[in-house]
């Protein structure tokens, strides 16, 4: 799914205060600063619309993007500098739960790693966190053009060593400055979306989808 149009919405923390929007959501996890936002910038072609910043830990509330007018992306705050202080940890957690649990709208989560590094000690768990509860989770490895091509399949191997992924996990190796992965990531929102559609609701998709191409061009 081509994504060329998008706004903020709207940041929050309680899920009372989630905006009222009835499209799929997909959401972005990762540990602070490891280009979460530029990865949501990229596949929204947008240079500024998530908040990218050397400080990390800048975000700290959930943010929620409308894509398309046809479906919701959620920024999740960056884990690990979140996690230092015990009142930082509750926050965290909470915030997790209210968008993770008893959300029939989430579709997707898009777990950010960069590619250069192994995973850390906090990707593990929360990709086990994850797992646990069945929630449907695409990891994104990201900075590939960091790395010469020939060195993906390498560091991708050690990315699914750690995590322990099984053969059905999905990992796709991507890159905010030069689109490597876009076209995949695109193919993964897009069957997420149709896959709980009616054939009704189906065909007003491909046609929103063809309009906003046409727009595009």
């Amino acid at each position: 799914m081509l994504i060329n149009k998008s706004e903020y919405i709207i940041s929050a923390t309680k899920k009372s205060n989630f905006p009222n929007l009835n499209f799929p959501q997909f959401a972005f996890l990762g540990r602070s600063n490891v280009g979460k936002s530029s990865f949501i910038n990229a596949i929204t072609n947008r240079k500024n619309l998530a908040y990218t910043s050397s400080k990390p830990g800048k975000t700290i509330t959930l943010n929620f993007y409308l894509c398309n007018d046809s479906i919701t992306l959620v920024d999740v705050p960056g884990y690990g500098f979140a996690l230092n202080l015990k009142t930082d940890r509750l926050k965290f957690g909470e915030m997790i739960e209210n968008l993770l649990h008893d959300n029939e709208l989430l579709k997707m989560i898009f777990l950010i790693v960069d590619i250069r590094h192994e995973p850390s000690d906090d990707d593990c768990l929360m990709y086990e966190y994850l797992k646990h509860y069945n929630i449907p989770t695409t990891i994104i490895a990201t900075k590939a053009d960091k790395i010469g091509k020939t060195l993906i399949p390498r560091h991708i191997k050690v990315i699914k060593n750690k995590l322990n992924l099984s053969v059905n996990d999905k990992i796709v190796p991507f890159s905010s400055e030069t689109k490597y992965g876009l076209e995949e990531v695109e193919k993964i929102i897009s069957e997420n979306i149709e896959a709980q559609m009616t054939d009704h609701e189906r065909e007003r998709f491909r046609l929103l989808a063809d309009y906003m191409l046409e727009v595009d061009g």
